[in-house]
């Protein structure tokens, strides 16, 4: 594994942060959000900020940003100097030059920074006519130019195009754009490849670094995933309860970190090695699916030529009682399409779909409610599938209210499962917005298992927590299922979660199954050359976190040394 050794001692500072302290709006006698936060970044150096949720990386970014949330937060003490600019004494003009012309940010999710009713080339072009003198014709040309930079293909087309239009990754790459446009200094980026798939998140890490080493901006990346963090990383701070408790050189924090907390981050982080194969089932597969494809479009007069949009086409498989098959693959590869068809929330236009011995695949809405007990689905985002306006309590009870259970029983069902999934009963008259993300996906899994489901369908279920919390809902599925005897179908973009909690793995590309198999063989030993390339994409795929070492040889390279 090789790392960065690039020394910047000698490069001029961009960001120097002393004693930088946070804390609630109007009350300075409450713990502080940040306490006594220091930080140097200079000129070119990646500097990534690690930590789990609720650790302060955010709002450190958005305290450099200057964009702490009015009434709710409040700097209290500290300086931020800005290549000699004291941010911190800055007025509200003074920052909005300084945001466009020497500091820029990259946000997590672009689809809710971007202005969803106007073209993305228009958005580009307002930071220039802001901040400008550029004619229309020259700033056409720098949007151009700059989106050309960022690999979009087909520019001209895109530069006519809204957010809804594009990919994931192109959304990404306009914020990247937007972000860069002006040349800035320093770059934070927060989160920026999280809901992304490995080869899309490779394609803009390696666009980061690319542009980073062209221009000489120094980079602030925050991330939960350390396998990231190993793949550009010059130095790491790691952050907990407001604190930065570590910091080292990328190749010192991972072959010698210091403290625990550090060393617990690194022991969480899921790898390409495959978990032991559970021995499969005697019994009849609990799912079975045959043949199923689904068309977008394909039966209206405005497709009749085209046939339609083919989203999945021929895929097979089966999954008995306690095992868990994984669908891994890029966006757009078909993966949730499939998910949507098993759970009816979509009808297939093709094939069939067996759950619980009873073919569903052609059941009308009254003539599947019967069924819809036997197969329950866990969403990637808990905050948007729980009501906000019922308690847990409420959530947890609904189900089986409705298929004939009292009120009494499913109450105490509903305390048995917060237990289950490691929450007090007492938290039942809680609402979805008093918990963590983590907690708030528990709830989720708990709603779930109420109904003693035959299919657990966990769509993207932890895609977007990190790393420890992630390793302790694998754990918590892992154990329901062990409990229940529920099988279950595990959608991810994550090769590296796939390989922790599944028997066997399904690839699909463009809609097909292109690769599948038990997943000793499909993550060790794969045959086809996409399988290969999401392996291959995998951050820190090289690295054995848990042990403090790199690998020999990487997963997937049948025996060439990493």
């Amino acid at each position: 594994m090789e790392f960065k050794s690039r020394d910047f001692s000698e490069a001029p500072r961009v960001l120097k942060i002393r004693g930088l302290r946070v804390g609630l709006t109007g009350r300075p006698d409450a713990k502080p959000v940040l306490d006594g936060i220091d930080l140097d970044i200079r000129a070119g150096e990646t500097h990534c900020l690690v930590g789990e949720s609720g650790s302060g990386k955010s709002v450190t970014s958005l305290a450099t940003m200057g964009l702490l949330p009015k009434g709710a937060l409040e700097l209290q003490a500290g300086s931020i100097d800005l290549e000699g600019f004291e941010i911190t004494q800055a007025s509200a003009s003074q920052m909005r030059e300084l945001r466009a012309l020497r500091l820029s940010m990259i946000f997590q999710e672009p689809m809710t920074a971007l202005n969803p009713v106007l073209r993305v080339g228009a958005q580009i072009e307002e930071v220039l006519n802001m901040h400008t003198d550029l004619s229309a014709a020259e700033a056409r040309k720098r949007t151009l130019d700059i989106m050309d930079q960022v690999h979009l293909p087909d520019v001209e087309r895109i530069y006519q195009s809204f957010p809804h239009q594009l990919s994931g990754g192109q959304r990404q790459r306009i914020m990247i754009a937007m972000a860069l446009v002006l040349d800035p200094h320093l770059l934070i980026a927060d989160e920026p490849t999280t809901a992304l798939d490995v080869t899309t998140q490779q394609q803009i890490l390696k666009l980061v670094a690319e542009l980073q080493e062209r221009k000489g901006t120094a980079l602030l990346f925050i991330t939960h995933d350390m396998g990231v963090v190993a793949e550009i990383a010059d130095t790491v701070s790691v952050m907990q309860n407001g604190r930065i408790v570590e910091h080292a050189p990328i190749r010192e924090l991972l072959t010698n970190p210091r403290e625990d907390y550090t060393r617990k981050l690194l022991n969480a982080v899921p790898n390409l090695a495959p978990r032991p194969a559970r021995p499969a089932s005697a019994e009849p597969d609990v799912l079975k699916v045959e043949a199923l494809e689904m068309t977008y479009g394909g039966g209206g007069k405005l497709f009749s030529k085209t046939g339609g949009v083919k989203a999945a086409t021929d895929v097979s498989f089966g999954i008995g009682p306690g095992q868990t098959l994984g669908i891994v693959g890029e966006s757009g590869s078909g993966k949730s399409t499939v998910a949507r068809c098993i759970m009816r929330l979509i009808d297939p236009t093709g094939g069939q779909v067996h759950v619980a011995g009873s073919e569903i695949s052609r059941l009308n809405r009254r003539a599947l409610r019967p069924h819809r007990k036997h197969l329950q689905i866990v969403f990637q985002d808990p905050y948007r599938s729980l009501n906000p306006r019922w308690t847990v309590a409420r959530s947890l009870c609904e189900g089986p209210v409705n298929y004939g259970a009292s009120r009494a029983e499913a109450l105490e069902r509903a305390a048995e499962l917060m237990e289950l999934v490691g929450l007090p009963r007492d938290a039942l008259d809680r609402y979805p917005h008093q918990f963590s993300g983590g907690q708030r996906q528990r709830i989720a899994i708990a709603r779930a298992v109420a109904m003693k489901p035959d299919l657990l369908v966990a769509d993207e279920a932890v895609s977007a927590l990190d790393v420890s919390v992630q390793a302790q809902v694998l754990e918590l599925l892992d154990d329901v299922q062990a409990r229940f005897g529920i099988a279950m179908l595990f959608i991810t973009h994550d090769l590296r979660v796939a390989a922790q909690i599944c028997d066997e793995v399904l690839v699909m590309q463009k809609g097909r199954v292109v690769e599948h198999g038990p997943a000793a063989n499909v993550l060790s030993d794969p045959h086809h050359a996409y399988t290969r390339s999401l392996i291959e994409a995998a951050p820190g795929r090289h690295w054995d976190f848990a042990n403090f070492r790199a690998l020999e040889t990487a997963p997937g390279t049948k025996g060439e040394t990493a």
